[in-house]
């Protein structure tokens, strides 16, 4: 009996963790898709092979995703659907890769609550830092090279189609040539929102919807077996901190704004502002969820290059900003109290509840076509 009420509670903990995840996560998840969503109906195939595709050259293509992704207020699950979908529209792996790395580990929100937490050496530090990261990585993994197998063709059936919705033809009997052009507008419009939906909550969501219940589950999993403990009495500071850090750190779900709390807490402990800092880089750019998707859909040649480069990345800039701190004679230092949430607790479980249809019935299309 004691058997069968430990392994409900192993069960129950684990469920409670990853439902408590999804949570955190449907927000931003939602808004990932909804970008996805607006790149695929706005954005011409050209500008994306323009900026990221392999005309743009090895470093250009790297350097313009790490860029574009700084502001985007995306954590590390909402980002995966957004750069799926440039991937899959031509961008190279490199420039995906950037971008995985640079939107979720900053943003305005994160930039803020980082100055208000922190102070303004790390507020400087930490998207100048997140931003080489992204790029080293994405260079990395379009020198090593992408090996190229069949190319994508762009014009492809209605399922996996990313051509524009256009306005109607005026050459066509039924479309008067003398209608107003602003209906014209308005039903073309209306088109590229139809289209954006079902794009980014039909097509994308199914493709990734069983995948992602893994990663979450795999969260959940660590979440669980890993006490809070753990973090505040073993990593008070020098290299073995930082690793300690970087492990506790990659697997993890925390955004770039629920992670500089935590953060700036432990400076206050006495933690080095190096060490924090792996985590501020480190853990918001990866969790389980984020490296299973990665791993499946870019393969695992990029998921060792973007775990590697996250790991090597952070441990250097840790170390350099632990340097910067003692050259300066600065002592770091953090204000007292963690930030407020930025969005009430009701309106992640609305997210939530509204996410799981959609993930139920992309697990459900998936299941029906590989039956048929």
């Amino acid at each position: 009996m004691a058997v069968i009420d430990s392994i409900f509670s192993l069960v129950y903990g684990i469920l409670a963790e990853s439902w408590e995840l999804l949570k955190e996560a449907a927000p931003y998840l939602f808004l990932g898709f909804a970008v996805a969503g607006l790149l695929h109906a706005i954005v011409p195939d050209e500008k994306i092979l323009k900026y990221l595709g392999k005309s743009a050259g090895k470093i250009r293509s790297a350097f313009n995703a790490s860029l574009i992704g700084i502001p985007l207020p995306l954590c590390s699950c909402g980002v995966v659907p957004t750069a799926i979908s440039l991937k899959n529209r031509g961008a190279t792996k490199g420039a995906t890769l950037s971008f995985l790395i640079s939107t979720p580990e900053t943003g305005v929100d994160s930039i803020a609550i980082t100055y208000a937490l922190l102070d303004p050496i790390m507020t400087v530090f930490r998207p100048i830092a997140s931003m080489t990261t992204a790029l080293f990585t994405g260079i990395t993994e379009n020198i090593i090279g992408e090996r190229r197998t069949a190319k994508k063709s762009f014009s492809q059936s209605p399922d996996g189609s990313i051509a524009l919705m256009q306005a109607p033809s005026c050459n066509d009997s039924s479309c008067s040539c003398n209608s107003d052009m602003a209906t014209v507008e308005d039903a073309s419009v209306l088109t590229k929102i139809k289209e954006s939906l079902r794009y980014s909550f039909v097509e994308l969501l199914g493709d990734i919807s069983g995948w992602l219940i893994v990663g979450i589950l795999i969260a959940g999993v660590i979440s669980y077996a890993i006490p809070d403990e753990l973090v505040g009495d073993y990593l008070g500071g020098g290299v073995f901190s930082m690793l300690l850090m970087l492990v506790v750190g990659i697997p993890l779900y925390i955004c770039a704004t629920a992670s500089t709390p935590l953060a700036a807490a432990l400076v206050a402990k006495g933690m080095s502002p190096g060490t924090a800092f792996v985590f501020l880089l480190a853990g918001p750019a990866t969790n389980a969820a984020t490296i299973t998707m990665v791993t499946k859909f870019l393969g695992k040649r990029s998921a060792a290059i973007y775990l590697s480069m996250i790991a090597i990345c952070s441990l250097a800039f840790g170390l350099l900003l632990d340097a910067i701190y003692f050259r300066l004679g600065i002592e770091a230092s953090s204000i007292a109290g963690t930030a407020s949430e930025v969005l009430d607790p009701w309106i992640k479980t609305g997210f939530a509840l509204m996410l799981i249809p959609f993930i139920i019935n992309g697990i459900y299309k998936q299941r029906k076509q590989k039956k048929a």
